[in-house]
C-alpha cells in the first residue's frame, strides 16, 4: 500500500495505542497460570496477534472479542502442538516463547515472515547445545526439543533483553530458586522489568537480587485480570509532531510507566532545543523516530546504534537512505550515527518503508512537513494499526493511492 501524506499541521489529541510490549507479557503469564484470565486494552496489531496464536497452538485457549482478551491458562510442561508456531514478523513473539516450548520433552517447530528467521538466535542455540537439547534453525525455520534441563543460566546482555525474559517466564516451572546472571552490560533494562513486573502481578516471586543477577523462585502463575497501559513507543510519533511544527498531545500514558521509551519526551525536548548525544541503548526503538526528530531541528549525534542492524530493517542505514531524500545529511558507523544539520526540502522520490513500521512512522512524520509518497505503508499494522487514522483525527491529510 502506499500512502500520500500532504503538507499539513498536525492539532489536537489522540490516546495512545496499547502497549504491545506489555501485552506480550500479560497474555503470555495470564497463559500459564491456572484458570481465566481476562486481559482489557489488547490491540489487534500483527505482533499481538502472533503471540495469541502461537500460545493457542501450544494449549491456551485465547479469544478476543473488541479489546478484551480472555484467557484459560494451560501447563507448559504437558504442550504438545501440532502445528507450526508462525510468529509473523514478530522476535518478542519467537524468543518469548522458545524457552515455554522446551518444558516439554516434545518437538515444536516454529516459523516466521519478513527478516524474523535472519534475527541472531544464537543464545539460545547455544544453550540447547550445552544442555543436551534440540535446536535446529534450517529453511527458515527453528525446530526445538527439551525438557529443559539447564541448571545455570549466563547469558549476554547486549544482544536482545527479549531472551532474557524468554527464560524468566519459565523459571517457576523447574524447582526451587533459579537465577540468571547477566555476563556482559545490560541493554534494554526496562524491558526485563516489565517482565518482572508482570510475574509478579501473576503471583510469581520474581526479582533483581543484584545489579547482573536475577533471582526466580519456584511458584504457580495465578489468574488475575489485567489491563494494557498506553504505548510510549507509539506515542513517541505523535508527540514528534511538534518537532515538525504541530501542536499535538497524547493522552492515556501512565505517569509511572516502567516503559523504557518513556524518555522520548525529554529527548525531544532535546533535540529541540540545540544539538546534543543521545545514547540509544535502552531505547534502541526509539531511533528512527529520533533521527527524524533530530533532521528536522538541529542535528545530533547517537550512540550505542549497534543494534539497529538486527530490527525489521538496518534501520541506521535505511534511515539515512530514505531521509537523504528530503536532504538530510546522516554519518552512519558501527555503533553510531550524526545527523548534521541540514536544510531540508520535499522529498525527490517516492519514500520507501523497507517493512518496517517504525521506517513507515517516522517517513510520515516528517512527510506532515514537507509532503511525500511512502510505499509500503501497510507495515504500521505491525505494532500501529490505526497510525493513519490517528493522522486523521490530528487534520492531516493521508490518501491511499
Amino acid at each position: 500500500m502506499n500512502v500520500k501524506i500532504n503538507i499539513g499541521k498536525a492539532s489536537g489529541a489522540v490516546k495512545a495505542p496499547p502497549s504491545k510490549s506489555a501485552a506480550h507479557r500479560l497474555l503470555i503469564a495470564a497463559a500459564l497460570a491456572k484458570g481465566v484470565s481476562r486481559i482489557s486494552g489488547v490491540s489487534l496489531c500483527e505482533d499481538v496477534l502472533a503471540t495469541v496464536d502461537c500460545l493457542n497452538a501450544l494449549g491456551a485457549q485465547i479469544t478476543i472479542s473488541g479489546d478484551v482478551a480472555t484467557v484459560r491458562g494451560f501447563d507448559p510442561r504437558k504442550a504438545d502442538p501440532r502445528v507450526e508456531l508462525f510468529a509473523r514478523e514478530s522476535g518478542s513473539t519467537l524468543r518469548f516463547l522458545i524457552p515455554i516450548a522446551l518444558l516439554s520433552g516434545k518437538a515444536v517447530s516454529f516459523g516466521g515472515a519478513g527478516r524474523l528467521m535472519e534475527r541472531p538466535m544464537s543464545l539460545y542455540c547455544e544453550l540447547c547445545e550445552k544442555y543436551n537439547m534440540t535446536f535446529k534453525q534450517e529453511g527458515g525455520k527453528i525446530q526445538v526439543k527439551g525438557p529443559f534441563r539447564a541448571e545455570e543460566l549466563a547469558l549476554r546482555g547486549d544482544v536482545s533483553s527479549q531472551f532474557i525474559t524468554g527464560l524468566l517466564f519459565i523459571l517457576p516451572f523447574l524447582g526451587g530458586e533459579r537465577r540468571i546472571r547477566i555476563t556482559t552490560k545490560l541493554e534494554s533494562r526496562s524491558y526485563i522489568d516489565l517482565t518482572l513486573d508482570a510475574m509478579r502481578y501473576f503471583g510469581i516471586d520474581a526479582s533483581w537480587e543484584d545489579e547482573f543477577t536475577l533471582l526466580v523462585r519456584e511458584g504457580r502463575y495465578v489468574a488475575r485480570d489485567a489491563e494494557v497501559e498506553g504505548d510510549y513507543s507509539a506515542a513517541a510519533f505523535i508527540d514528534a509532531l511538534g518537532a515538525v511544527g504541530g501542536e499535538v498531545s497524547t493522552l492515556g500514558l501512565r505517569a509511572d510507566s516502567l516503559q523504557g521509551d518513556r524518555v522520548y519526551k525529554s529527548h525531544l525536548k532535546a533535540l529541540s532545543e540545540g544539538c546534543v548525544e543521545i545514547s540509544l541503548g535502552d531505547c534502541p526503538d526509539l531511533g528512527p523516530i529520533l533521527f527524524t526528530a533530530s533532521a528536522a531541528c538541529h542535528g545530533a549525534r547517537f550512540t550505542d546504534t549497534a543494534r539497529l542492524k538486527i530490527k525489521e530493517s538496518d534501520r541506521a542505514a535505511v534511515m539515512a537512505e530514505e531521509l537523504k531524500k528530503f536532504g538530510a545529511d546522516i554519518e552512519v558507523n558501527e555503533n553510531s550515527v550524526t545527523v548534521h544539520k541540514s536544510e531540508l526540502h520535499a522529498p525527490t522520490e517516492v519514500l520507501c518503508g523497507h517493512n518496517d513500521h517504525r521506517v513507515v512512522m517516522s517517513l510520515a512524520v516528517l512527510a506532515t512537513r514537507y509532503g511525500g509518497v511512502i510505499s509500503g505503508a501497510e507495515a504500521v499494522k505491525k505494532s500501529y494499526p490505526d497510525f493513519f487514522a490517528h493522522l486523521r483525527e490530528l487534520n492531516i491529510e493521508v490518501n491511499e493511492l
